[in-house]
């Protein structure tokens, strides 16, 4: 049976058989929830796919999608791969020009937008997309050529007979590449990672059950749907046991939609738990001061609780009146009463947060991962996890480190390769089928993966996106006066920027800018100079994604050298030196 291979669409035709009259979408709207069940759920996916075919999507080809998390994406991304095309998520964040790159990239036959704001960088580069036959809209309407409403689609699917869609899908291999996860390279633009029918459905079956995620299961969803991420934990995995998504409104409102909803798994990128984390603190400092003694002893056995459960070993005598008096009450506040996994991944977490829900009997279980392996390389549970460490390897696969310190994988979930990029998929999986992450780690007695460093430059943020620095830099040393650049960010809220000036160009800059500066020294501490060098930044951020933007940055008096151990002898940036070395300028922009 672990040998078996199955095809999206098996998986949903099966869970709509089994599940039919159950939840599989629960979405908001005029505040009220609504319900599209598992049966409702096959039609409506079957109904777009036989829309794109009318609108003229040929096998093969991809479904550019952006917008947030609702019943449209998904049956868009599920109706694009029952049709034969490979979906292409665009984070909602991302310029005109980064969806004109991943629509052409992925041939991209349709466009799905959300909403008008999205329509809009479609339109303004659609000269540019010879092979976009038409863009569908999520909501709302448009009179302009070739883009169609919802209700549109639907309409034109009924004119495509279900025996064709059926041919499709009975031609489909589990083997195909039947969705495209774009993530960000080291080389500017992003890349295709191709993942397979199998890919998917195997590491949603190789997860769930070790995640002790069950059938009917409750979920949030509200992280990109263009991540691979959210996809396994919204999307495919509760397609393959028959749970219940529930999309939350917004980021803004996910407090309050994680009370009503009280889901049986949670996902959050550490940004989301420091926030929960920083409400707890400011609500449990207006607490009268026998509560806060009450909440101080309590956090002391909850802490040595769990420092006891991950060893095996009994938690304290008290642990018990703790959790009735503290634990269970948070517990409830924050909407997580009912939640049996609390994960965490997609970017570094500080052990700070890590023991701050530890201490509240709440422990978060380490994930780690890439959109290379489909998602998890790793995962946590309350039988094996400890606290800084990234968990053990997915049941069925396996993990090793080389001999540099990287950290490889192997297994049914390493992807089919780099769309168009034969040369970077070598690169990544070698002759053996070992999948090289980028990342250097090490493996403690009980197999548990802690990840040390990063081999590749890649910058993670807090809130779990992808951001290849040297793009950006490059984008900043344009500035005439900036002669060297490092963006910093990793694991944190958001980018900032060490810059170094030219000392040759500084007076003369200075003076254009109208401040009295002659050198470095003078323009690092004058308000004007530093005033009109923020200008041509806001210039350089107006090209950018949101998440690609700099927020804060600092002038570095001297330069980064060869001698001063920042650059390599072939005048390359070493990251982990300028983190080291100017650690106090870097601490001090997000402060």
């Amino acid at each position: 049976m672990a040998d078996e291979k199955f095809k999206v669409s098996e998986v949903l035709d099966r869970t709509a058989r089994s599940w039919g009259d159950q939840p599989a979408m629960k979405v908001k709207r005029d505040g009220l929830w609504q319900t599209t069940t598992w049966k409702e759920y096959r039609e409506q996916a079957r109904m777009t796919a036989r829309g794109f075919m009318k609108l003229g999507l040929q096998p093969g080809q991809g479904i550019a999608i952006i917008g947030y998390n609702c019943p449209q994406w998904f049956l868009a991304d599920v109706g694009g791969i029952l049709a034969s095309g490979m979906p292409a998520g665009i984070y909602t964040t991302s310029s005109a020009e980064q969806c004109q790159y991943i629509a052409s990239h992925s041939d991209a036959a349709i466009a799905v937008v959300e909403n008008t704001e999205h329509l809009a960088k479609f339109l303004q580069v659609r000269h540019e997309l010879p092979a976009l036959k038409a863009i569908v809209m999520m909501w709302g309407s448009s009179k302009e050529p070739d883009v169609y409403s919802w209700e549109q689609l639907l309409a034109m699917g009924c004119e495509v007979p279900e025996a064709e869609l059926d041919a499709r899908i009975e031609a489909q291999k589990p083997d195909d590449v039947c969705t495209l996860i774009y993530t960000s390279g080291t080389t500017g633009n992003p890349k295709g990672v191709m993942i397979s029918h199998d890919n998917l459905t195997w590491t949603c079956t190789a997860a769930l059950p070790a995640l002790d995620i069950r059938a009917g299961d409750q979920c949030l969803s509200y992280l990109p749907l263009s991540h691979v991420a959210e996809q396994i934990v919204s999307m495919h995995g509760p397609m393959l046991f028959g749970g219940c998504v529930w999309f939350a409104e917004s980021i803004e409102a996910l407090g309050d939609n994680l009370r009503e909803v009280r889901p049986n798994y949670f996902l959050g990128v550490p940004r989301v738990w420091e926030k929960i984390q920083a409400k707890i603190t400011a609500a449990g400092a207006q607490n009268p001061p026998l509560a806060k003694k009450i909440s101080a002893w309590a956090r002391k056995q909850g802490l040595a609780g769990g420092a006891a459960e991950q060893f095996g070993n009994a938690k304290p005598m008290l642990y018990g009146l703790a959790n009735k008096l503290v634990f269970s009450k948070v517990r409830e506040k924050l909407g997580l009463d009912r939640c049996r996994m609390r994960v965490t991944s997609a970017a570094p977490i500080s052990r700070d947060t890590l023991e701050f829900f530890l201490s509240l009997g709440l422990p978060l279980y380490e994930v780690f991962g890439m959109s290379e392996c489909t998602g998890p390389a790793t995962i946590s549970t309350p039988n094996l996890y400890q606290t800084g460490k990234a968990g053990w390897a997915l049941p069925g696969t396996e993990l090793k480190i080389a001999e540099d310190g990287e950290i490889c994988m192997r297994g049914r979930h390493v992807f089919k390769g780099y769309f168009k990029n034969p040369a970077a998929t070598q690169e990544t999986i070698d002759a053996d089928g070992w999948l090289h992450s980028g990342d250097i780690g090490t493996l403690d007695a009980r197999g548990l993966l802690q990840i040390t460093d990063r081999k590749k430059d890649l910058l993670i943020t807090a809130g779990g996106e992808n951001i290849a620095p040297q793009v950006l830099e490059g984008e900043l040393k344009g500035i005439p006066v900036v002669s060297q650049a490092v963006v910093v960010g990793d694991a944190r809220k958001y980018l900032g920027a060490l810059l170094t000036l030219d000392p040759e160009k500084v007076a003369q800059v200075a003076a254009e800018f109208g401040s009295s500066a002659t050198d470095v020294h003078g323009a690092a501490k004058c308000d004007v100079f530093k005033k009109a060098l923020q200008k041509q930044i806001d210039g350089v951020n107006s090209k950018l994604a949101q998440v690609q933007t700099i927020k804060r940055w600092t002038v570095i008096p001297g330069e980064f050298t060869i001698e001063g151990g920042e650059l390599t002898p072939t005048m390359k940036i070493k990251r982990k030196v300028i983190r080291e070395k100017y650690a106090e300028e870097i601490e001090a922009l997000y402060v």
